[in-house]
């Protein structure tokens, strides 16, 4: 297992530096320990969990989670917003 990750691209140790300064008091280590995982946890919680684990959801009998859930269409869709 490594112990020294050199990373020599002036954009990245400036991104690195940055975050750094912001988020951990100056430890670079723990800035980029921090960012991988973020990165690992996002990648973890990405997909539905429909179907993940089999009967975690109950739907009501005739309920249609296909169908929208406002009666009415949003001042967006029908560019209502733009008259007023």
């Amino acid at each position: 297992m490594a112990n020294v990750v050199t990373i020599n691209r002036p954009d990245v140790v400036a991104l690195i530096e940055r975050a750094a300064d912001e988020l951990t008091h100056g430890n670079k280590t723990e800035a980029v320990a921090l960012a991988v995982r973020r990165l690992l946890e996002a990648e973890a919680r990405a997909g539905s969990l429909f179907g993940a684990h089999p009967g975690s959801v109950r739907v009501r009998e005739g309920v249609d989670l296909t169908e929208p859930a406002l009666d009415i269409a949003p001042d967006a869709e029908t560019g209502r917003e733009v008259e007023r």
